[in-house]
């Protein structure tokens, strides 16, 4: 059997004749099956003027839509169910679900009532429905979903018009992706010489009007998003999906809440890093987001949707599903387009919604980030009429750079260093790549370090939970008083949480002196004595707290010093990035325009355009400028800004310290260590004594697989001052001679090759990461994350509340003052 679409002539046809009949008298009122329309006894016996009667026959003739504000004059029924459908003539009730759909009484009596063909057809679908679904399964949501025809715009690019299908045929994103104006489906041939010349149906003009949607009975709910697969877990009519359509549902609605507590959809394909979406009963995961609820940001952006977020949410999931599907290609209305499958007029109005919902998910970076080649700007014409310059080119900066520059803004980044990275830098002179910097991933779930990853083909290393700790004389500690201490340690740390809940910022102390109250208070109280042992197994932990922080723990606030874990955060795993992060670091800078050996003096935001001056005399000017250099140089004011910056800055830049570690890398003709680790990534160094705390504490196993023979280790608390004034070969030596005490049975051999970095003594950074100092608060993030007057904007770890101290939360920042300056 040949089916074909309507002529989209006829269609248009019928719909001009009926918006434009006029109301003439007709000489017999018939129903369907040409049965005469009887007066009643109380009509024959009604006295009335002859005019009246001919209005009385005409409003019979042509019944309006009862819905207020409703436009259709004459509703036509697109049902055509039952044999008297009153087609585009009189029926007792109009059904409306949209200003341009309207179904008779006749076609509604065919599905509801019990004794009619239709009935069965509507139970059906109702049982489906009330098996997957949350909403009411009515009759108006059967035709939405079942009866409605659908829409479908051609592909042609000087065309673009929308045609209306017969109700027999079922849209797919290939016929969507493929559709030309007066196609066939059975041989893809047009009808005539050029359909795309026939105008289209009046209603679709109606639908682009913002009270169109305000008239809609029903949200939108999509069939076969891809989103469809990542919310199995929940009721599809609340994200945005169609009960009917969602055959995956229907086991997991009859587990129990908690036992999709754990549930994580497997998708072929998909990286087990991208979980974008949040499964019932899950929280506190970074980069995540609720698909039945918008977030603030969302709500601010589309107010109209706050009353019911349907159609939104629709059209957000089946956008961050898209992405996380491939995301190594840009994402574009186009392709989006295809997979908004849902019948009626709503359909038009979905896909002009879609491009709105995607051009916004693209400049906060959800979509369409990381690192893409793009060929045209991904935000229209109305966003590329400003100019900023980025001052540093480590990740916030590039980042940053990037998404302007992808937005179609023009943008030029100014670095003082010969290189780009800024704390990034990475090392392959002993044979594999060691980041002097960073170069662990602190939990790779919806990670952007993991989707960059993903997009370029790079693996990273997952690391292994055990870590041995080894005393020094050569004996592995027994793991019991490793997890024992380990208890002890985290119950303080428990105990200083505790403390804070009733204490202000003005009744802060240092962390190293709450702890060691709270310690003392302990070993009073329970009489506990600890054994030598024990103490130095504390001692390590508290290195380990120490290089969290990035400093010695005097300076660090008890009150705030993990204030970002109020904040959800990355999970999964703790992976190697074996390949270093200057692998991602410059793809981001490929094709920017980027000018090293640029120190910048001054900054001078007083007029209309900025200008920002060189210490080598050049200057450059612009409409918006960000500020990405690390917290030490905004302290010492190696940049001069004109007018100063504002009080309120300067105290919360001043608030936060200047964290140091710094990083001993080791190479050595064999992997002695090998035997006693036993395939472990790391190992831990039990201090000897307090004071020798800091040293070594950690040394990791640079190549997972075997090859090289490198290890590296961390200097962090007081021991960072006690190294500064060191020769390197003397750092070398005192590390040397700890290893020799850690594999004491055995011998260790020479070094080939080392390496020691000296952060602190590092020009254009002068710093690892920051902290909040006593007396201090997370919020200062926030306040050095604030732009000044709309022309000078700041980013880096140290403005990132929710992530700092970390390559995540630095090129997140500059990802959110992309966003920010492209607003505005």
């Amino acid at each position: 059997m040949k089916t074909s679409m309507h002529s989209d002539a006829d269609c248009v046809n019928t719909m001009s004749t009926v918006r434009a009949r006029a109301k003439k008298k007709p000489a017999a009122v018939e129903l369907p099956g040409d049965q005469p329309l009887r007066s009643s006894g109380r009509q024959a016996k009604r006295k009335a003027t002859e005019t009246e009667e001919e209005e009385d026959i005409s409003e019979k003739k042509y019944r309006k839509c009862e819905k207020a504000g409703c436009t259709a004059t004459y509703p036509v029924c697109f049902a055509s169910a039952s044999e008297r459908c009153a087609k585009n003539g009189y029926t007792s009730r109009w059904y409306h679900l949209s200003c341009g759909e309207h179904f008779c009484n006749e076609c509604f009596d065919h599905y509801y009532r019990s004794h009619k063909d239709g009935y069965e057809k509507y139970a059906s679908w109702k049982r489906i429905w009330t098996g997957n679904g949350k909403s009411e399964p009515s009759l108006k949501a059967f035709m939405a979903d079942q009866q409605l025809p659908y829409w479908v715009q051609c592909t042609k690019s000087d065309c673009g018009k929308w045609r209306q299908l017969t109700k027999e045929i079922q849209i797919t994103s290939t016929l969507a992706t493929t559709y030309r104006c007066g196609m066939k489906l059975n041989n893809v041939k047009s009808e005539g010489p050029d359909q795309c010349c026939q105008p289209e149906d009046m209603r679709v003009a109606e639908v682009i009007d913002s009270w169109w949607h305000s008239m809609l009975i029903l949200p939108p709910l999509l069939k076969d998003s891809p989103a469809d697969p990542f919310l199995a877990a929940y009721y599809p009519d609340c994200v945005g999906m169609s009960p009917s359509g969602s055959p995956c549902s229907h086991s997991i609605h009859n587990m129990k809440a908690e036992h999709c507590k754990t549930f994580q959809p497997q998708i072929a394909g998909l990286s087990p890093y991208f979980q974008p979406f949040y499964q019932p009963n899950e929280c506190g995961k970074a980069l995540c987001v609720r698909p039945d609820v918008m977030e603030l940001d969302e709500l601010y952006e589309f107010p109209e949707y706050s009353r019911d977020p349907t159609m939104y949410l629709a059209l957000r999931n089946l956008i961050l599903a898209s992405w996380h599907r491939d995301c190594k290609e840009v994402l574009t209305p186009q392709k989006c387009a295809p997979h908004i499958i849902v019948r009626g007029l709503v359909r038009v109005r979905c896909v002009q919604e879609m491009e709105r919902v995607l051009y916004f998910m693209t400049r906060k970076g959800l979509v369409n980030t990381g690192i893409l080649n793009v060929q045209q700007p991904l935000l229209p014409k109305e966003y590329h009429n400003k100019s900023v310059i980025v001052i540093g080119a480590g990740p916030s900066g590039l980042a940053a750079a990037r998404q302007l520059q992808n937005f179609g803004i023009q943008v030029i980044v100014l670095e003082a260093r010969d290189r780009i990275g800024g704390r990034v830098w990475d090392d392959t002179s002993l044979g594999v790549t060691v980041g002097r910097g960073a170069q662990i991933v602190n939990g790779c779930i919806n990670n952007p370090i993991g989707l960059m990853c993903e997009q370029l083909g790079i693996k990273m290393h997952k690391l292994g939970e055990r870590c041995d700790l080894i005393q020094e004389g050569g004996r592995v500690t027994d793991p019991t008083i490793d997890k024992s201490m380990d208890f002890h340690f985290n119950a303080i740390l428990d105990v200083v949480a505790e403390w804070r809940k009733v204490k202000t910022q003005h009744q802060d102390v240092p962390l190293g002196e709450k702890i060691q109250e709270i310690y003392k208070d302990f070993i009073h109280e329970s009489g506990i004595q600890f054994s030598d042992l024990e103490e130095k197994v504390l001692q390590f932990h508290l290195s380990n707290l120490e290089y969290a922080c990035g400093s010695n723990l005097k300076q660090v606030s008890a009150r705030s010093w993990d204030h970002n874990e109020f904040f959800a955060q990355f999970t999964g795993d703790h992976t190697l990035f074996n390949a270093g992060y200057s692998s991602v670091i410059n793809k981001l800078g490929d094709g920017l325009d980027i000018c090293l050996k640029t120190p910048i003096q001054s900054i001078d935001y007083s007029g209309d355009e900025i200008k920002v001056a060189t210490s080598n005399g050049s200057q450059w000017t612009a409409q918006k400028v960000l500020v990405t250099v690390p917290l030490a140089l905004l302290q010492k004011n190696v940049i001069q800004f004109n007018p100063p910056l504002p009080e309120r800055k300067l105290k919360a830049i001043h608030s936060l310290g200047p964290g140091i570690i710094e990083k001993i890398a080791l190479q050595f003709p064999y992997r002695f260590w090998d035997g006693k680790i036993q395939g472990a990534d790391f190992f831990g160094h039990i201090p000897p004594s307090s004071d020798k705390r800091g040293l070594f504490g950690v040394f990791y196993d640079m190549d997972p697989q075997g090859k090289q023979s490198v290890l590296m280790s961390v200097i962090t608390g007081d021991a960072v001052s006690f190294i500064r004034d060191l020769e390197d070969k003397q750092v070398v030596d005192m590390c040397m001679n700890v290893l020799r005490e850690l594999f004491k049975e055995q011998e260790v051999p020479e070094l080939i090759k080392y390496f020691v970095t000296q952060w602190s003594k590092d020009t254009w950074s002068q710093m690892a990461y920051s902290f909040v100092k006593t007396g201090g608060s997370g919020e200062a993030y926030d306040i050095i994350a604030e732009e000044v007057q709309g022309k000078v904007f700041f980013a880096g770890e140290a403005t990132n509340r929710h992530f700092p101290q970390t390559v995540t939360g630095a090129y997140l920042s500059g990802i959110r003052e992309a966003s920010k300056i492209a607003a505005l």
